[in-house]
Formats: C-alpha cells, sequence, structure tokens
C-alpha cells in the first residue's frame, strides 16, 4: 500500500509539509509554475535548498506582494517569523495563520492593523470564511483539492471560533495571514493530490513548551486554536520552548492522517526534508517517508455450525439476516454429517466487535446447539466508491487499490435496476454505462487540454 509516513518530532506547519512533500514530487519546477499562477493576488512561492544540523533539505518562502508574513511581539514591535511557521519574534514562524498573530479577528477586536506596519503599498483587507470559500473557489486546481483546502480552512475558522467564543462567521482572516495560509494549504492539498497516497500516517506532534507575544498578549503553548483543532490527536511537549504546531499544520494534520503512530513496517522509496527557519538543537524539519506498506489489516471471526434439521426457506432467511445485521460475508456449503444424513455448514465471517450479535442471532434463528469460532486476520484493499452520472441513471463504481494494484467494478444492482427498467441485458447495461464513462473521461481531458493552452497563449 503507497504510504507517507510524517515525523512530526518538531512540529507542524504549512510550509514545513509542503517544501517536505515536494521533496518527494519529481516536478519541482512544474510545482512552483502552478502554485505561481494559481491566481492568489501578489503571492509568490519560491523553494529554496536549507540545512539544519548538517542535514539538507528545502524551504518553502511564501511572500505576498514581496513581503512575508510578519508577527507582532507584546511590545507592538514587528518581527519576521523564524520557524517557517513556528516561531514569534524568538519563537513563532511564518505561517502561523492566525490566533497568535492576530490574524483572525471578531469585528470588534480589530487590532491587527496596529500591530502591522503601515507602509505597505497594497491595502490590507479582511474575509471571512464565506470569502476564502469564494477564493479557492477560483483557484486553478483541481476540483478535489479546492474540497480539500475548504475543509482545512474549515477546520481552522472553526477551531478561531471556539478560541474566540464566537460563530464561525464572525471570524475575519487578515488579507497577508489569508494569503500566506492559502498557499501553504494549497500546496499541501495539491501534492497530496498528486502523490496519491493510499493513506497517510503520522508520529504524535510535539508542540513545543512555553508562551507566545501577540497582539492579544502572551498566550500558552500550545496556541488555543492549534489545542482545539489537535483535540483527539496524541500530542506532547518537551525541551523547546516556542510554538512547533500552527493551526495552519494542526489543520492539515487532521484532514490528511489516517493514523498517529510510530512508523509501519513500510519499504521507504524516498525521503523529504520540510525545513523551517529557525536553528534549534536539533534539526528543525518535517521528514516525509514515502514508501510500501501492508495493505488493510483487521481481525475477523468466522462462526460456522453444521445443521442437518432445517429447510431450504430457513437457511435462506438466516443468511438475509445475518447480512443485514453487518456480517461480513455468509456462505453455506453441503456436507456429510454423522449417520450418513445430509447437512449444511453455514459459516459467517465478521467483525470482532459484532462477533456477540452474530452468535446471538445464529442461535436464535437455527437448530444449532454448538457454534465454532475461528479468529483470522485479513488483508484488504482500499476501497473508494465513485458516482457517474449517465443517461440512463446514476452508477456507482467501486474502486479498490493498495499492494501497487487498482481494480474497479461497476456497481451490480445499479445496473440490474437500469437493465430492469429498459428491458435490456446486465452486460448491455453495462457496455453502455462504460462507453458513456470513456466518452465523458475524454470529453474532461480536450477540456483541461483546451484550458491549459489558453493560459499559455
Amino acid at each position: 500500500m503507497r504510504t507517507i509516513y510524517l515525523d512530526c518530532g518538531m512540529g507542524a506547519a504549512g510550509d514545513m509539509l509542503t517544501a517536505a512533500l515536494l521533496e518527494l514530487y519529481p516536478d519541482r519546477e512544474g510545482f512552483l509554475k502552478k502554485m505561481n499562477s494559481l491566481g492568489l493576488p501578489g503571492v509568490r512561492v519560491e523553494a529554496e535548498e536549507a540545512v539544519k544540523c548538517g542535514i539538507t533539505g528545502t524551504h518553502v518562502k511564501v511572500t505576498v506582494y514581496g513581503e512575508e508574513e510578519e508577527s507582532v511581539d507584546a511590545h507592538g514591535e514587528a518581527h519576521e517569523h523564524a520557524h517557517g511557521g513556528h516561531t514569534h519574534g524568538e519563537d513563532h514562524e511564518h505561517t502561523h495563520d492566525d490566533h497568535t498573530h492576530g490574524e483572525a479577528h471578531m469585528h470588534d477586536d480589530h487590532t491587527h492593523g496596529e500591530a502591522h506596519s503601515h507602509d505597505h503599498h497594497h491595502h490590507h483587507h479582511h474575509a471571512d470564511m464565506a470569502g476564502i470559500s469564494h477564493m479557492i473557489s477560483h483557484l486553478d486546481l483541481p476540483e478535489a483539492v479546492k474540497a480539500d483546502m475548504v475543509q482545512v480552512y474549515g477546520l481552522i475558522a472553526e477551531a478561531e471560533a471556539a478560541a474566540h467564543g464566537k460563530p464561525v462567521d464572525q471570524i475575519h482572516f487578515h488579507e497577508v495571514g489569508t494569503a500566506d495560509a492559502v498557499a501553504d494549504i494549497a500546496g499541501v492539498c495539491f501534492l497530496m493530490h498528486e502523490l496519491r497516497p493510499d493513506q497517510v500516517i503520522a508520529s504524535p506532534v510535539h508542540v513545543g513548551s512555553g508562551h507566545v507575544h501577540c497582539a492579544h498578549g502572551i498566550l500558552p503553548v500550545p496556541a488555543p486554536a492549534t489545542a482545539h483543532i489537535l483535540q483527539g490527536i496524541p500530542m506532547y511537549s518537551g525541551s523547546v520552548r516556542g510554538e512547533l504546531c500552527t493551526p495552519t499544520g494542526a489543520a492539515l494534520l487532521k484532514h490528511f492522517v489516517k493514523e498517529f503512530k510510530e512508523m509501519p513496517v513500510m519499504t521507504v522509496s524516498k525521503i523529504g526534508y520540510g525545513m523551517g527557519k529557525k536553528d534549534f538543537d536539533q534539526a528543525n524539519c518535517i521528514r516525509a517517508f514515502l514508501g510500501e506498506t501492508a495493505g488493510e489489516r483487521s481481525e475477523v471471526a468466522e462462526l460456522s455450525c453444521n445443521l442437518d434439521d432445517m429447510t431450504a426457506e430457513e437457511l435462506g432467511f438466516v443468511q438475509e439476516l445475518l447480512m443485514e445485521k453487518g456480517a461480513l460475508e455468509v456462505y453455506t456449503i453441503p456436507v456429510g454429517m454423522k449417520k450418513n444424513r445430509p447437512g449444511t455448514l453455514l459459516s459467517c465471517m465478521c467483525r470482532r466487535e459484532d462477533e456477540e450479535e452474530m452468535v446471538r442471532l445464529i442461535f436464535r434463528h437455527t437448530t444449532t446447539l454448538g457454534i465454532r469460532e475461528h479468529i483470522s486476520r485479513r488483508f484488504t484493499l482500499k476501497r473508494d466508491m465513485i458516482q457517474h452520472e449517465t443517461s440512463q441513471g446514476i452508477v456507482r463504481e467501486k474502486v479498490s487499490s493498495g499492494y501497487g494494484v487498482t481494480k474497479s467494478k461497476l456497481e451490480y444492482e445499479d445496473l440490474a435496476d437500469i437493465a430492469r427498467k429498459q428491458g435490456i441485458s446486465l452486460r448491455e447495461a453495462r457496455e453502455r454505462a462504460e462507453i458513456e464513462m470513456k466518452r465523458e473521461e475524454t470529453e474532461s481531458e480536450k477540456r483541461k487540454e483546451n484550458e491549459n493552452g489558453g493560459r499559455e497563449r
């Protein structure tokens, strides 16, 4: 199974995640060209080599109208963010998108204007979540990437709203911070889309320690917005003084990461190092490992019993009932039993947590006096369902992937429904659906080519 493992031993920030994933991506220049043609006003994304504790990696620099986002200390003095996402003055970074920099504002506590320099050549505006969603909808990115971006930014907005005790629609983000954060989020979402991992796993998250200074005062680490997002995720403090995980980093992890645990057994093909700006005693970076792991593993219970005194109708009924109640598979096999009686072996495969319920149902609806249990481990492919709209009706396609293979199959029930309604065979319904899906795929590719050609002209 194609897996990305993220080592968050020095926290997580949007630009550092972008840089780490970029080192896994084969077309660096193509990525930068894509990012710089998104249509974000004044935004410029650059990737540069950086060295931390003797390790060479990549630092991604995001500027808005030529300037990197700045933070403000308790004395109102502006500082360049030092961690690329983590440090404020001495302990904050450039991609911390809002809470500790005062970039997220309520209508009634707008303090960021005083905190930031008024010498910028462009006017500062603020955007709410609806405005950000509108901005994202117009970016030159695949729809799936834009959907991921909206969900990630939604996590940030919800966290800021919870921290301020206000509704989400009253949270406003500062223009520079918004553009900076949207660029980071776009970079990570686009790279995840292009790298197409079957799963993303991460280590527990190091959040740092101490306090950070911002326009609102002195806040504990992790900042309230970050702490809110990281609920339910294993995190820890440490000896590093400063904020190591930002709201952007936390939201991206929460959206993409399936599990937070130690690195699984995996065959690594590539390693990416995403560097922050500040220097610590330990390398200030996120490591991203790309490789193959074993597919989905789970334990299942196989319950079986021999039956020789039940009718076919009764056996059919119990099979249907077990499936309705959550069994993974139910089947029967003809067997020869004692006293030379023909009988039936009933087998039910279920999840371990459903085992007691399945046992109860088998005893209630069959004549057996005993049930055998066998615990098995099974490997499964990751399964996704894609919905296609055809002239015949909705047809769902089950796509399964992992272990280096991808399989797809159109749903029988959808095809059978079409065949019944139109008086055609199942094979004809399948062939017609496949022709339409192929035509739509070809037309979509042509539209993309035309759009790309138009932009180049």
